[in-house]
């Protein structure tokens, strides 16, 4: 019979060691196949956006040429990729020009995208858009646009009525350029044409939809500067008035009391000399 032999503490210890170290490998090798197939997914979503650079090339030759923001469901259509490909793309090239300090970018404006000149370049660009040029807004025209951008929809009387003065020939001036349009019919007396802005006002303005207006509490003045305004209205409307202290009403001085002289009492002939006569 052969004797078994029995092992050791050393024995045992050594296979213990052995063990973890196994596992240990086994762990690594599955930590490197997780991160091997995060790796392939990060590939894969990125070859899902990215294009050729024959595409971007396009991309960018179409945009050059268009006289208005071009939607990115048309360019899908004419570069025969997906719509979430161009909206990346564009995305892409902008933050490269950006990189590159270039005096332009790709701008998303109504609705669409645009070639367009980098906003820190907008005083060189001023100076030379305006440089000869006499034909400019005036201060009626830029009022009744913003509000019509405003309140949209609106009619004539309306603006009329928020401005304090007739705004036909303004109205008509901003429908000729094209910044304002009909849009509807007041359901009143009179069905008044209702107009409100169009998408050439989004392009001059740089914005993509009305929502990118700037808030209106932004131009509010305060409240103590609303009540200075008003008083100093109605002062000026009635100069009898006189300030009141701050808080109160104001209050017009009492009239004076009039002066009534009472009629002369009737004179009566002398009896004395009536007897003589």
């Amino acid at each position: 019979m052969t004797a078994e032999a029995t092992p050791t503490p050393d024995d045992e210890a050594a296979s213990g060691l052995d063990a973890v170290a196994a596992a240990d490998v086994v762990a690594d090798g599955n930590v490197q196949a997780d991160s091997g197939l995060e790796t392939e997914a990060e590939s894969d979503d990125e070859s899902d956006l990215s294009v050729p650079a024959e595409v971007r090339a396009a991309l960018e030759a179409i945009l050059m040429v268009a006289e208005e923001p071009v939607a990115s469901g048309l360019l899908a259509q004419l570069l025969e990729v997906s719509q979430m490909k161009v909206e990346a793309t564009c995305a892409a090239l902008a933050a490269s020009y950006e990189a590159e300090e270039r005096g332009f970018t790709i701008a998303r404006v109504a609705g669409g995208f645009r070639f367009q000149s980098h906003g820190d370049q907008a005083p060189y660009v001023e100076r030379f858009l305006l440089e000869g040029q006499t034909s400019r807004f005036s201060g009626a025209a830029l009022e009744t646009l913003a509000i019509v951008a405003y309140k949209q929809p609106i009619s004539r009387a309306q603006v009329s009525a928020i401005r304090g003065v007739n705004v036909d020939g303004v109205i008509r001036s901003l429908h000729q350029r094209g910044y304002v349009a009909e849009v509807g019919r007041d359901q009143g007396p009179g069905n008044a044409s209702l107009y409100g802005t169009t998408r050439l006002f989004l392009e001059r303005m740089g914005l993509d939809s009305l929502s990118d207006l700037p808030p209106l509490v932004d131009f509010v003045p305060d409240a103590d500067i609303v009540e200075t305004l008003e008083l100093a209205l109605r002062v000026g409307d009635d100069p009898d008035l006189v300030d009141a202290p701050a808080g109160g009403p104001s209050v017009a001085p009492e009239p004076e009391p009039v002066r009534v002289d009472a009629p002369d009492e009737p004179t009566t002939p002398d009896d004395n000399s009536s007897a003589d006569q």
